[in-house]
């Protein structure tokens, strides 16, 4: 059982994406007791990690420069990929500008590892959402894939590429499928990604928070600091080689369910919070239920969420009240 926060010592680690939501609370986690270096596209907002830029490497590239890429990799011990397009909506707008980023990309990584570093272990975000709409609930690893957006096709085809690049060439991987993640760092004014930080940002604007058709569906809301355990876990593990992984609280909450939640809490601390109902039209895969069941990755590493949605929701909120 975990009782306190997992860490790596003394490891060679490259985060691609590290300036965003999930990198930088990983290079908050490990830059104390580890030799850290970010791979990141050049103008990238640094806002999230501007506190902590003296405490490792940055390096500004593009992932399709081959030369680059194996040049950075090739004495690292782990690569946390995080570098991905996450908007849905642009996705289906612009499919082959997300092909050429982020397949091409990480095929390009692949190569790099083939031929510079096969001791490398990848270890990948991805999304529960490659499965689209579940036939059951909880849902696991052994759920029928029917992706449902270019942004789910691509995660689902990075997942086989991995795969491949496994099987053919040893090259160490672990994919983590996250159910919906919420927590510090992650924007609080992108209505396209994070909807629960983004009900938290409305608030504390003092705007109303708006919930579709009646908020019945169901979700599974994942505190992001118990994701950071698993990923480091996931990492470290021998038993998560060429595996992929489902990944969620276990516990499922309707939406307005939790935007009632989100009102409570900042009402607390003196803020009047409005809830709004709309029947505006959403993509499919926004109205689904999903819970996960998190098992095989129980089972194979012992793994368990240490913060409980309500603790993580508090810490969440009253960091941006902080700041």
């Amino acid at each position: 059982m975990l009782e306190t926060e997992r860490k790596l010592n003394n490891k060679k680690i490259l985060i691609t994406g590290g300036a965003g939501f999930l990198g930088s609370n990983l290079t908050r986690r490990l830059i104390e007791d580890n030799e850290i270096t970010l791979f990141i596209k050049p103008k990238t907002d640094l806002s999230r990690i501007k506190d902590i830029l003296d405490k490792f490497e940055i390096i500004e590239g593009d992932l399709l420069d081959k030369e680059l890429v194996k040049e950075v990799l090739k004495d690292k011990n782990y690569l946390f990929h995080f570098a991905w397009q996450t908007d849905l909506k642009k996705s289906m707008e612009k499919p082959l500008e997300d092909v050429r980023n982020d397949i091409i990309g990480l095929l390009t990584i692949l190569e790099c590892c083939k031929e510079a570093n096969k001791n490398i272990k990848i270890i990948f975000a991805s999304t529960v959402t490659v499965i689209g709409i579940p036939e059951k609930i909880p849902s696991n690893e052994l759920a029928l894939e029917l992706p449902l957006s270019v942004y789910d096709a691509n995660k689902l085809l990075a997942e086989k590429y991995l795969k491949v690049y496994y099987e053919n060439f040893n090259i160490k991987f672990c994919v983590l499928r996250l159910a919906n993640v919420f927590g510090e760092y992650q924007k609080i004014d992108n209505p396209n990604r994070g909807v629960l930080n983004f009900m938290i940002g409305k608030a504390l604007r003092g705007e109303p928070l708006t919930v579709y058709g009646k908020g019945d569906f169901i979700r599974d809301y994942s505190y992001v600091g118990n994701f950071i355990d698993a990923f480091i876990i996931a990492a470290e593990s021998e038993n998560t080689n060429g595996k992929v992984y489902v990944l969620g609280s276990g516990e499922g909450k309707t939406f307005l369910e939790v935007v009632e939640k989100i009102k409570k809490i900042i009402e607390e601390k003196g803020k009047k919070v409005e809830i709004q109902f709309n029947d505006v039209e959403t993509h499919k895969i926004n109205k689904r239920d999903f819970v996960a069941d998190s098992t095989r990755f129980r089972n194979d590493t012992r793994w368990i969420p240490r913060i409980s949605f309500e603790e993580g929701l508090r810490k969440t909120i009253e960091f941006y009240w902080d700041n």
